[in-house]
């Protein structure tokens, strides 16, 4: 796919005023005022994100970590990947490699950068490296104190079974696990 100048129109905006609206702990608010392409003027409210690492973790290769945890903004639990927010100045592999143990209590001999994602481009700047994980070792969790969580070692094929009848609705994790399946068939 061409991208801008190589042959493609470029709609990009330019930020003439930015505000923060909010600074949490997590997530920062922000408001821009733009100018669109056609010289009109916008407001773009947007999430400044720290970033996170998704791992697909694979104790067997037919096999999959998963966990199940709640969320509270939709009021229930659900099915992901271990995934964790970037620290600020960590390598992504670092975070990935400090949540599966963290989470998931392995350690893995063999680590692979997949890809970036960008869940939610129209409202954050939010990426999401996404690693594989081979060759783990259980050595014990080490949960943060307000964290609670359940890790499941699934059949990669229940699993998928699961994201076809709903069970497992979170993107990223439906992403992760049609990404595992693509390894495990050789395809990717």
């Amino acid at each position: 796919m061409a991208e801008k100048g190589e042959g493609r129109r470029d709609f990009s905006e330019t930020a003439l005023d930015s505000e923060p609206v909010f600074d949490g702990v997590l997530l920062h608010v922000r408001r821009d005022a733009v100018l669109l392409p056609n010289g009109a003027r916008a407001t773009r409210e947007y999430i400044r994100h720290p970033g996170a690492a998704m791992i697909i973790a694979r104790p067997e290769p037919d096999t999959i970590l998963l966990e199940r945890q709640f969320r509270y903004p939709l009021g229930r639990h659900f099915i992901e990947l271990p995934a964790g927010k970037i620290d600020p100045g960590e390598d992504p592999l670092a975070t990935a490699q400090r949540e599966l143990r963290e989470e998931c209590g392995y350690a893995a001999a063999n680590w692979r950068h997949l890809a970036t994602l960008h869940p939610c481009i129209s409202y954050s700047d939010e990426r999401i490296e996404l690693f594989l994980a081979d060759g783990l070792i259980h050595v014990g969790d080490a949960l943060d104190e307000d964290e609670f969580l359940e890790v499941m070692t699934v059949p990669l094929a229940e699993a998928l079974a699961w994201v076809r009848e709903g069970r497992i609705t979170e993107a990223k994790a439906v992403t992760g696990l049609l990404w595992a399946e693509k390894i495990r068939s050789g395809e990717w």
